[in-house]
């Protein structure tokens, strides 16, 4: 399994879920995107889209104003 890191720090809604939706794509069935965000509104955007497409959100957590998630491509 291949993890990845999505950096979308110091973007504001709504491009960190775009960009995050669009990296997605690329990611294998089954593996893992990390994105690092640093606007507040990803917590409540992030859970929307895994919803919406079938992603399944493994962790999401703030660290020092970053927001960090993990998320599973659908397999």
């Amino acid at each position: 399994m291949m993890s990845q890191t999505l950096d979308v720090k110091g973007l504001n809604c709504p491009l960190p879920v775009l960009r995050t939706k669009k990296a997605m794509k690329a990611v294998p069935k089954g593996d893992v995107l990390t994105v690092e965000a640093t606007d507040p509104n990803t917590m409540r955007d992030i859970a929307a889209l895994c919803e919406a497409s079938g992603f399944a959100l493994l962790s999401s957590r703030e660290e020092n104003g970053v927001f960090i998630f993990q998320i599973r491509q659908a397999a």
